[in-house]
């Protein structure tokens, strides 16, 4: 496959919908993607080498620099390095920057497995329940009202896409609210397992799940409104691990219709 034949709707493209961003499509981005999708889906496993610049040059249909760049893109992810007489071998999985936002989306345009969005969910635990703590000490009216106004329209969301606009909204009003730069920055992980998860499982579709997302989220916006730091932490972990609990049960049901 070329970058050229690469038109359908990938996960890295709903996600940067759903977050506001434009999908870049030029050249560098296409071989990127395809090379970051190959390497993550084990079409190019860990310790293994990358087919020769020509091979590549030929199988994507691209300039020397274009393939270069894409390559120097990866190495600054911790994905691959190259060295003089062997090639450019692919790193180990604990190499990679798991916090960026390409290499997130590649694993959810492979499949995630069970153990990957479990870790994911352990990493928002451990940011957002503080933010949503010190959300509740530190946020100022307006945000207070903001939550509860993005609480209540996640209620009134007709689309799926749209649902997971306004959560996203939610979750970063909390990250601001915490007055806590370094949380406002993390929250682009968190921007990215949201958007992500919507790639898996979205309550929309199940009244009675839509329904408990709302009031869960109406839990964490009235206690950071109301300044209870303990009640915030516990509201924030429990939408984090019911939101666990519904990706897991649907690659579940995935994989018991594909069996």
């Amino acid at each position: 496959m070329t970058p050229h034949t690469a038109r359908h709707r990938t996960s890295g493209d709903l996600i940067a919908s759903i977050a506001g961003r434009v999908p870049t499509r030029n050249l560098h981005s296409q071989v990127l993607w395809l090379l970051g999708v190959a390497i993550v889906g084990g079409d190019y496993p860990e310790g293994s080498i990358l087919p020769a610049d020509a091979e590549l040059l030929q199988r994507f249909g691209v300039s020397r620099t274009v393939l270069r760049e894409a390559l120097k893109t990866l190495a600054a992810k911790g994905m691959i390095e190259a060295r003089a007489r062997i090639g450019t071998r692919v790193l180990p999985r604990r190499r990679w920057n798991l916090f960026d936002a390409d290499v997130l989306s590649w694993h959810f345009e492979t499949g995630p497995d069970v153990d990957f969005l479990a870790s994911l969910s352990e990493i928002r635990i451990g940011v957002e329940l503080e933010s949503a703590a010190l959300a509740a000490t530190r946020r100022s009216d307006d945000q207070a009202q903001a939550l509860i106004a993005c609480a209540q329209r996640m209620g009134e969301a007709t689309s799926a896409e749209e649902f997971a606009r306004t959560d996203l909204e939610f979750h970063r009003t909390v990250a601001e609210a915490s007055g806590n730069p370094f949380m406002a920055s993390i929250s682009t992980l968190v921007e990215l397992a949201l958007t992500a998860a919507f790639t898996i499982s979205s309550p929309i579709k199940d009244p009675a799940a839509m329904s408990a997302t709302v009031k869960a989220h109406g839990r964490i916006a009235e206690a950071i409104a109301a300044g209870d730091a303990d009640e915030a932490r516990m509201a924030m972990k429990a939408v984090i691990t019911v939101g666990l609990d519904r990706q897991l049960k649907r690659l579940a049901d995935d994989q018991a219709a594909s069996a």
